[in-house]
C-alpha cells in the first residue's frame, strides 16, 4: 500500500510540475485610436488559460497585419511560479491616407486620380473612403468595408463606382478610342477561415457601355455597345506573410474569380479569373527580394472588347497606359529592394526590377501567349520614400525601359509598393 501511495505522490508531483503556466492577465500598451475591445476579440490567447507560445506568436503576426498597427510585440511577466502577465506593446499607424496617381490619358491630356481612405474607422479596422478620377472624363467611387463587423471572422463590405475612361480597342494593332462607362454597386461578405486563409463573396450590379468619342469607326466595329450585367465574385486569399515595417517575408496567393451574367454580343457574359502569387525573402539586414506571378483567363475570346490590358500601373512598368488588350495573360514581376537610409520613422529604399509577360490577343489561341512577338520585357530602377508610422505610406517612383516587342519607356508614379 505504501508503494502505491508513493507512486501516486510522484505522479501527482510530476503532473503539477509539468503543467503549463497560466496567463493571469492580458494588457495592451500604446493604444490611442485602436479600440482595445477589437484586439481582445482578435487575439486567440485568453486570460485564465495555459500559456501557448505558438498562439502568442500567431497573435503578434495577426496584429501586425492590421492597417492601424505599425508594429506589435509582447512582454511576458512572471507573477508567481505558475502565473504570467502578457503585455502587448503596440505602435500605431496613422491611418487616414490620401492617394495620388498621375498619368497621361489616351488622348494625350493630363490624367489623375485622387483618393482618401480611413483604414481604422471607429477604431475597428474598418475601411471608409473614396476617389475622384479625371481621365478625359470624370469618375468617382465610395467604399466601406468592415471585416469584423459581425464576428471576429465575419464581415461586410459595400461600394459604388462610376468609372468613365477613354480606352483603346485594338483592331489589327490599330487603336480605336471608345468612351467606356462602367457604373454599379456591390455588396460582399468577408470570412476568415483561419489565420492563413480568408474568402470573399460578392454580387455587383452594373451597366457597361462603349461609345465612340472622337475617332472614326471602322466598319467591323460598332459605334456603341451597352449591357446590363450582374457580376458574381469570389476571392480566396492564402497569406503566410511576416511583416516588420518595410521588410516582408513569406508567400501570399490571391485568387479572384468572377462570372458575369447578362452580357450580349461583343459584351458577352462569361468567366473572368485572375491569380496572383507573391514571394518575399529578406536578404541580409537591409535587403528584400520580392516576386509576383500573375495569371489571367477570360472564357470569351471572340471580342475585341477584352477585359485585360497591359498597363504601367498593374503589370509592366514603363510600358504606358492600356497599350494592349487581351483575353488571357501571364506576367512576372521581380525586384530587389534595399534600404539606403533609415532614421526613426523615415526610410529611403532603392530597387531594381524586371517585369515580363505576354497577353493573348482576342480571337487568338493560347499559343499567341508564347509568341516571341508578344512577349514584353521591361527593366529599370526605382526609389521608395517610406513613412514607418503611416499605413501604406510609400511614395513610389520607377523608371522602366522596354527590351521586348514594344520598346517603350517611362516613369511610373504611385502610392504603396508595386506589389
Amino acid at each position: 500500500m505504501k508503494y502505491f501511495s508513493l507512486v501516486c505522490a510522484l505522479l501527482m508531483t510530476s503532473f503539477l510540475f509539468s503543467q503549463e503556466p497560466i496567463i493571469e492577465e492580458i494588457t495592451f500598451e500604446g493604444l490611442k485610436r485602436v479600440d482595445e475591445s477589437l484586439l481582445r476579440r482578435l487575439i486567440k490567447v485568453k486570460s485564465q488559460t495555459a500559456y501557448d507560445s505558438i498562439k502568442v506568436a500567431t497573435d503578434i503576426e495577426r496584429l501586425n497585419r492590421l492597417p492601424a498597427i505599425a508594429n506589435a510585440t509582447v512582454v511576458q511577466t512572471k507573477l508567481t511560479d505558475s502565473t504570467y502577465k502578457l503585455t502587448y506593446k503596440i505602435v500605431e499607424n496613422f491611418t487616414i491616407i490620401p492617394g495620388l496617381r498621375i498619368s497621361e490619358a489616351n488622348d494625350g491630356s493630363f490624367a489623375f486620380r485622387v483618393s482618401a481612405f480611413e483604414f481604422n474607422f471607429l477604431g475597428q479596422s474598418q475601411i471608409l473612403g473614396g476617389f475622384y478620377q479625371r481621365d478625359v472624363f470624370d469618375s468617382y467611387g465610395a467604399y466601406w468595408e468592415a471585416p469584423f463587423l459581425i464576428t471576429n471572422k465575419l464581415g461586410l463590405g459595400v461600394n459604388y463606382i462610376k468609372n468613365v475612361t477613354f480606352e483603346p480597342i485594338y483592331l489589327d494593332e490599330t487603336p480605336i478610342n471608345y468612351k467606356k462607362d462602367d457604373v454599379g454597386a456591390e455588396i460582399y461578405g468577408l470570412y476568415e477561415i483561419d489565420f492563413h486563409n480568408k474568402a470573399e463573396l460578392g454580387v455587383r450590379v452594373l451597366k457597361e457601355s462603349y461609345d465612340i468619342d472622337d475617332t472614326e469607326v471602322q466598319s467591323v466595329l460598332p459605334a456603341g455597345l451597352d449591357a446590363n450585367k450582374v457580376s458574381l465574385r469570389g476571392e480566396y486569399e492564402t497569406n503566410f506573410l511576416n511583416i516588420t515595417y518595410q521588410y516582408v517575408e513569406g508567400v501570399r496567393n490571391l485568387l479572384d474569380v468572377r462570372y458575369v451574367l447578362g452580357g450580349d454580343g461583343l459584351l458577352e457574359e462569361g468567366l473572368v479569373a485572375q491569380n496572383a502569387t507573391e514571394y518575399f525573402k529578406k536578404i541580409g539586414t537591409k535587403g528584400n527580394w520580392a516576386s509576383r506571378l500573375q495569371l489571367g483567363y477570360a472564357s470569351y475570346n471572340e471580342s475585341e472588347f477584352a477585359p485585360f490590358t497591359v498597363d504601367n500601373q498593374f503589370n509592366l512598368r514603363g510600358a504606358g497606359n492600356d497599350i494592349d488588350r487581351g483575353t488571357s495573360f501571364v506576367f512576372v514581376n521581380t525586384e530587389y529592394r534595399h534600404t539606403l537610409i533609415e532614421k526613426d520613422w523615415f526610410v529611403l529604399q532603392g530597387n531594381a526590377f524586371v517585369d515580363a509577360g505576354s497577353i493573348r490577343s482576342p480571337r487568338e489561341g493560347f499559343d499567341n501567349l508564347a509568341s516571341i512577338n508578344n512577349v514584353e520585357l521591361y527593366s529599370g530602377l526605382g526609389v521608395r520614400f517610406i513613412h514607418k508610422r503611416i499605413f501604406n505610406a510609400v511614395i513610389r517612383l520607377d523608371y522602366g525601359v522596354g527590351l521586348g516587342a514594344t520598346q517603350n519607356r517611362g516613369l511610373v508614379f504611385g502610392i504603396g509598393q508595386y506589389f
